[in-house]
């Protein structure tokens, strides 16, 4: 068994190589326009409760929405291929990203955004200079689980023909009974549980990087 696997990532090293590429890219593109869209929602509403909360709660419905259902919901509106896969990858990792940033930033303590508009602040350079950074290790923490959940989900979306591993997967699934079967589905399961780990490897430490040490 582990022969024929090597003989596999051999011959076939180079399609493999594009493929993870492919699949890590769209991970950490979707991730990031999460984060993006995660951290705005979170700013524009944890300081109304009603907001915050519908927020919340929109996120976490779209989450227990099962994957392939999300997709085949997807195919209407965007059709198949790169779009709809992101789309959902997008969706998947809000939840994360929207609660840690309304809780990161409601647990602030009100002395520091006091005694950083007394010193001049403005609104924004109080809650760009103090609260997000204080708050960014939390939000870190979530894009760490957002990331992990996309590398699997993206696997999935192998269904609306996305790009990456999830093809590999789906096609040696397709050949049961073959000798090339079992490889290529191995081959693709193993690959992205390695690049998952690595992208959480690379997550920890732009954490330590960017985050102070006084917040570490």
């Amino acid at each position: 068994m582990v022969g024929a696997l090597w003989t596999y990532v051999t011959d076939h090293r180079l399609q493999l190589l594009f493929d993870s590429y492919q699949h890590v890219s769209a991970v950490v593109q979707s991730v990031l326009l999460a984060t993006v869209i995660g951290v705005l929602v979170g700013v524009l509403t944890y300081r109304n409760r009603l907001a915050a909360d519908l927020a919340t709660a929109t996120s976490s419905v779209i989450l227990t929405v099962p994957s392939f259902a999300l997709l085949g919901l997807l195919i209407p509106l965007f059709g198949l291929g790169v779009i709809p896969s992101v789309t959902a990858l997008v969706l998947y990792s809000l939840l994360p990203i929207i609660r840690n940033t309304i809780v990161g930033l409601n647990a602030v303590d009100p002395a520091l955004i006091d005694a950083a508009r007394g010193i001049g602040m403005s609104r924004l350079d109080t809650l760009g200079r103090v609260e997000l950074r204080l708050v960014w290790p939390s939000i870190l923490s979530a894009v760490r689980l957002s990331t992990q959940m996309s590398m699997g989900v993206l696997a999935i979306a192998a269904y609306v023909k996305g790009p990456g591993l999830g093809n590999l997967i789906f096609a040696g699934l397709a050949r049961v009974g073959s000798p090339t079967a079992l490889p290529m589905a191995l081959t693709g399961t193993l690959l992205i549980v390695v690049l998952a780990l690595l992208l959480d490897a690379a997550l920890v430490l732009l954490g330590r990087l960017t985050t102070s040490k006084g917040i570490r």
